[in-house]
């Protein structure tokens, strides 16, 4: 893969990396949740044009420690 479309993906990944860790943060600001369990989370990617459909799911320790 070309320097252009390597640059571009990262670019994209830092975005979905920021926002998504900022809206975690804030849902769990609004919901008071630190230091009660955990949060099962799930991000879906798609692309449109193309069959992309990948699935990655996770547990985020909600720990003050």
């Amino acid at each position: 893969m070309g320097d252009g479309f390597n640059m571009s993906m990262r670019k994209f990944l830092k975005q979905v990396g920021v926002t998504s860790q900022q809206e975690i943060e804030q849902i769990v600001r609004k919901n008071d949740l630190q230091g009660k369990g955990t949060l099962n989370v799930k991000i879906v990617l798609t692309a449109e044009g193309v069959d992309l459909h990948h699935v990655v799911e996770g547990t985020i320790d909600l720990s003050d420690g």
